[in-house]
């Protein structure tokens, strides 16, 4: 077999521990970023996904020569596009070589290539496979793209993770240091790496696990209490992707849909979590995530030394605190994990996971997190997770608020609320979330996606980890008013958007 030699610009097949081979660039990595002590490797960047990983030189094929191999050991979705995400990224260099050769000509002076490393006769030359919007790559000069996901945050440190994680399935492990508070820097400009050494993982979803069915399900037994607008589509996406679910929930008819689906029925809190290795819980509020754990037939009266019990209702950090505690004394381990999203992202598999508590119990909801949700961050010990969630939910309340404040001011002033939503749409803020949340309003529609009485649950314990921090929160405030008086015209069941009653009553 003849030796391969490879260098920056070179496309290959990388394969990264448990995951398939996957179409990628050799690129130059950014200067601060250190290789992996003791192997031979190289720094990838993958298609179809913008992620990057230190491939070691074992693992790694020359694109076009293993091509059809791989094109028949691998069928997924999310492979095929990347694969494409190759050929277009080909075609494209193609055309401007042509282009530039014809310029060259004209002025009796050509480029010279650069020198064969793939020492494969019937391979192609590689060399000169680059992004055409990229220019040359030196260690000194990383791509700007890379270094803009890069911006490791001081106060962070990358810890190790068993690779077993579906490859579009998105790990974040951040675990803070001493000093937590100085370390807030937007996640959105956290590392993105793969390194195989410390496993930490980081392969992008471009579309849900759930949807393409590529999760390979934990052997371990799951349960789940809680079985409203979010948990409905979690257990629903785990029963999909073939977990063995045992599911409890107050109003016990809501369990009859699951049990068709193949779940199984525990008759209280306590059964779940003593029959069940890992038992997850996502309900309204504190007093409701306490009553379940402390109250008759709960959930500590089934934890024996072992037992995993992850808490995935959004409550304040004292209330996992005091979770946290009480299971540990009983020798169960605890992981608080609260989910950004709404009823359709969870209905599709789509959530964001907010997990922090025991790393081994994170580890080992692998699969199930791959099931239920598009990323997931792990942020260190048990409490930070429910801060993150309540600033998110804070800013989102606020944001959603201010919107139907909006609304009514143009309609108020004689402005078209269409213009106005049209007119947003198409600049800065346009989003998902912005569009049909406006259309909602717009067509009178306040069927929950998340209830706007869980909302204002958010802003008010938001509001009251401020106070504790000494931090003020006048917005937040302003805000949480606003839905106050929305409950008081009884629309604590509808959607959140139905804060835009509170304007014109």
């Amino acid at each position: 077999m003849a030796t391969v030699h490879l260098r920056i610009g070179d496309l290959v097949w990388g394969k990264l521990g448990r995951y398939p081979p996957w179409p990628g660039k050799i690129v130059s990595p950014p200067k601060d970023l250190k290789k992996p002590r003791g192997k031979k490797c190289h720094f990838v960047k993958f298609f179809g996904t913008e992620d990057h990983a230190w491939i070691k030189v074992e693992q790694l094929k020359p694109y076009h020569a293993h091509k059809e191999e791989m094109i028949k050991i691998n069928k997924g979705k999310r492979f095929q596009q990347a694969v494409d995400a190759v050929e277009d990224f080909l075609k494209k260099l193609k055309g401007k070589e042509q282009n530039s050769e014809g310029k060259g000509d004209s002025k009796g002076k050509k480029t010279p290539k650069k020198p064969l490393k793939i020492l494969d006769e019937d391979d192609e030359d590689l060399s000169a496979l680059r992004d055409p919007s990229e220019k040359d790559l030196t260690d000194s000069d990383p791509e700007p793209s890379t270094i803009e996901r890069l911006g490791a945050a001081p106060g962070f440190k990358w810890e190790s993770s068993p690779v077993k994680d579906d490859p579009h399935f998105h790990h974040f492990l951040l675990s803070q240091s001493e000093k937590p508070a100085s370390s807030m820097e937007p996640i959105s400009k956290r590392l993105k790496i793969i390194e195989e050494d410390t496993a930490s993982t980081s392969i992008q979803a471009a579309d849900s696990t759930a949807i393409n069915g590529s999760v390979t399900p934990t052997d371990k037994r799951i349960g789940f209490l809680g079985l409203g607008l979010m948990g409905s589509g979690i257990v629903s996406n785990l029963l999909k992707m073939g977990h063995v679910v045992t599911v409890w929930n107050r109003t016990a008819e809501k369990c009859d849909l699951f049990i068709q689906e193949g779940a199984r029925l525990g008759r209280t809190p306590a059964e779940v979590a003593s029959m069940c290795d890992i038992t997850f819980s996502c309900v309204s509020d504190p007093k409701a995530a306490r009553d379940l754990v402390l109250g008759p037939s709960g959930v500590l009266q089934g934890i024996r030394p072992g037992k995993c019990y992850v808490e995935m209702s959004t409550v304040d950090p004292e209330t996992i605190t005091e979770l946290s505690q009480v299971i540990t004394s009983r020798g169960g381990r605890f992981l608080e994990a609260p989910v950004a999203g709404s009823q359709q992202l969870s209905n599709d598999g789509m959530l964001v996971i907010l997990a922090a508590g025991d790393r081994t119990v994170y580890e080992d909801c692998s699969s199930c997190f791959q099931a239920m949700g598009k990323t997931s961050f792990f942020l260190g010990e048990a409490g930070n997770a429910a801060r993150m969630m309540l600033i998110l939910n804070m800013v989102q309340g606020s944001f959603m608020a201010t919107i139907a404040e909006g609304l009514t001011l143009a309609q108020a002033t004689g402005q078209s609320q269409q213009t106005f939503l049209d007119i947003l749409c198409q600049g800065q803020m346009a989003s998902t979330f912005v569009d049909q949340k406006c259309q909602n309003i717009l067509q009178g529609n306040f069927k929950p996606d998340y209830y706007l009485k869980h909302i204002q649950k958010d802003l008010r314990l938001a509001i009251s980890m401020g106070d504790m921090a000494n931090h003020p929160t006048p917005m937040a405030a302003a805000a949480n008013e606003v839905y106050k008086r929305a409950k008081a015209l009884d629309q604590s069941d509808n959607d959140i958007s139905a804060v835009y009653r509170a304007y014109i009553h």
